[in-house]
């Protein structure tokens, strides 16, 4: 399946029961919304869907299951985070052979690549698949920067055709387009900073609290690319306290809760991580309220 690298792309929670399996069934219930809403595409094992937490039975579980639901009606992309090339290589492998449609890579986890390093990295692993390749850009939460100078390098790799922009730095968007054209395409990876983002040029959005809100979250996408910024604006203006929830070191927690008040979801998390509880909670759940008590209603957005 080809894809476009446009639109709204769900980075999805993984779901998990009480005693700690996956939830297949409530997994279901969220894509189907996903679907529902006009998303471009799904990302599987990303921050959102704790997977550093899962194994590889589970990772294999979730592709095949995600698989089986969308019907290959959009594309399922897989985000890989690994230590080393080798394994790098060999979950790229995997997916591979679980059927997915395209991945979204990582720097090396941990050690602190230079760029020379970096860009040997993701050549190489570039190299060991044909599936399309999304780099995901965010030095502030992973502490490697991927620069133009190293983009200009993945030029080389055919299967490199776009970055999950998180530098914060919304000039970074044009810096792209003006040096590279189209030969990257440009999504969004900071809810913060979506709508910015979308009237800079970015062609799409990975989202996080579309995992609770994928209606709302396609609506501004929608609205901004048919140039009714204005109605864009009101939506997102709106939506911004419950995207806030997104960058934070809880974001897992805030968007499961989000995602139970809007009933396409629980709230189940796996250890280390623990479900908010106490002020914390209270002050999540507020906003959590306010935003399901004043959601606006929505333009008829798919047409």
């Amino acid at each position: 399946m080809k894809i476009k690298w446009e639109g709204v792309i769900p980075a999805v929670t993984t779901k998990f029961t009480v005693d700690d399996k996956l939830d297949l069934v409530n997994f279901k219930v969220n894509i189907n919304a996903q679907l529902e809403a006009g998303v471009s595409g799904i990302i599987l094992g990303g921050t959102l869907g704790e997977a550093s937490t899962l194994t590889d039975s589970e990772k294999q579980t979730l592709i095949l299951k995600t698989l089986e639901i969308v019907k290959e009606k959009i594309p399922v992309i897989i985000n890989i985070a690994e230590q080393s090339t080798t394994k790098a290589i060999e979950a790229v492998r995997k997916a591979e052979e679980h059927g997915a449609n395209g991945l979204m890579i990582l720097p090396p986890m941990r050690y602190k690549a230079d760029a020379r390093e970096t860009v040997t990295y993701f050549k190489k692993v570039a190299n060991s698949t044909t599936l399309p390749i999304m780099i995901y850009n965010n030095p502030v939460d992973y502490g490697i920067e991927v620069t133009l100078d190293m983009f200009e390098e993945l030029v080389a790799c055919n299967n490199i055709v776009a970055v999950k922009e998180s530098t914060r730095d919304i000039s970074n968007i044009t810096r792209m387009k003006s040096r590279f054209g189209n030969r990257f395409k440009i999504l969004c990876g900071v809810d913060t900073l979506a709508l910015e983002s979308l009237l800079m040029g970015a062609d799409g959005w990975v989202a996080g609290l579309v995992c609770a809100f994928p209606a709302e979250t396609v609506a501004i996408y929608k609205l901004v690319k048919a140039n009714k910024t204005k109605e864009a604006i009101a939506i997102y203006s709106w939506f911004l306290p419950l995207l806030e929830l997104d960058i934070n070191t809880k974001l897992v927690q805030n968007i499961k809760l989000a995602e139970v008040a809007t009933g396409i979801g629980t709230e189940y998390v796996r250890e280390p991580r623990l479900p908010l509880i106490g002020k914390e909670r209270e002050k999540v759940l507020a906003i959590i309220k306010k935003g399901i008590n004043t959601r606006p209603m929505l333009p008829n957005y798919k047409n």
